[in-house]
């Protein structure tokens, strides 16, 4: 029990350290049978228009309603099948399970897909998909727990990293993508049980990592890690949230922005992997 008491008090510390602070929690719901499993989130510079993936291949777009810093509803939904590079709809767990999304600042879109390990580039959610080149180790990632996570900077440069790093004291290795090729001179350390699901470049400048830790058959933990990447590497490493047990639901998708008051947020979005019993959630955090 004392251990249990120390390990809770530690978790209390780091985030009352980070000071962020939980703004708004909000249940998803929509009628068509393929609304779920939403694995991804981009939040516009506007912190409403958005655009997520699921992992069985669609798009789902949408606004998000405030009341102050109230999350609300969410408005003009809209679901759209991802489609591979023959334009056709991506259809099953091998080809169609979507995890991250990165957008440049011109529009194009990057996803990066687990179980088939590769990222794929649209101009729009309705246009066919073109290949970026492959790191050779994506070829030998576990399976279902591979490029989850997929992130873009202020250079244009987009960074992905599996959900599993190997084994507990191994880092999660950062696959660099410069416009020609994918490096792997990057890496972050593992700290702990918990697994890389998602990550986002802040308008700071600061390399966002939303991680999870689930908990067989009792729940799941979630946490987000924060870096500034210079060239020594990812460097200055802070938690900024981490979830008590259950406290959300299986937060997979991560969004960072700047609010009207010069404000970081975070806008988080859960996968319900399309089970009864679980909910669509989005969450929000604000760094004070």
């Amino acid at each position: 029990m004392i251990k249990w008491i120390l390990i809770f008090c530690c978790v209390a510390q780091a985030a009352m350290a980070a000071d962020a602070r939980l703004l708004s929690s909000f249940t998803l719901s929509n009628s068509d049978d393929d609304f779920g499993g939403l694995s991804s989130i981009h939040l516009d510079d506007d912190g409403r228009t958005f655009l997520m993936t699921t992992d069985q291949g669609r798009f789902y777009s949408g606004k998000i309603e405030r009341n102050g810093s109230e999350i609300t509803g969410v408005s003009q939904q809209k679901l759209t099948q991802i489609k591979d590079t023959k334009g056709n709809p991506v259809s099953g767990k091998s080809l169609g399970d979507s995890e991250g999304i990165a957008i440049r600042s011109n529009g194009r879109i990057y996803i990066s897909f687990e179980r088939y390990h590769r990222v794929w580039t649209y101009r729009n959610t309705t246009s066919e998909a073109a290949w970026l080149p492959r790191h050779p180790d994506f070829k030998r990632l576990q399976n279902n727990s591979s490029l989850e996570a997929l992130a873009i900077d202020a250079k244009g440069r987009l960074y992905t990293l599996p959900e599993r790093s190997g084994a507990l004291g191994k880092p999660f290795p950062v696959y660099r993508y410069n416009g020609k090729a994918w490096d792997k001179r990057l890496s972050i350390p593992r700290r702990g049980a918990f697994l890389a699901v998602g990550a986002d470049f802040g308008p700071d400048g600061k390399f966002y990592l939303l991680e999870r830790n689930f908990k067989k058959p009792i729940g799941v933990y979630s946490r987000v890690r924060r870096f500034d990447l210079t060239k020594s590497g990812f460097t200055n490493e802070e938690t900024i949230i981490e979830s008590s047990l259950n406290q959300h639901d299986n937060l997979e998708g991560i969004s960072v922005w700047q609010d009207d008051q010069d404000k970081i947020r975070i806008t988080l979005v859960s996968d319900d992997n399309f089970n009864f019993i679980q909910r669509t959630e989005l969450v929000e955090y604000i760094i004070d």
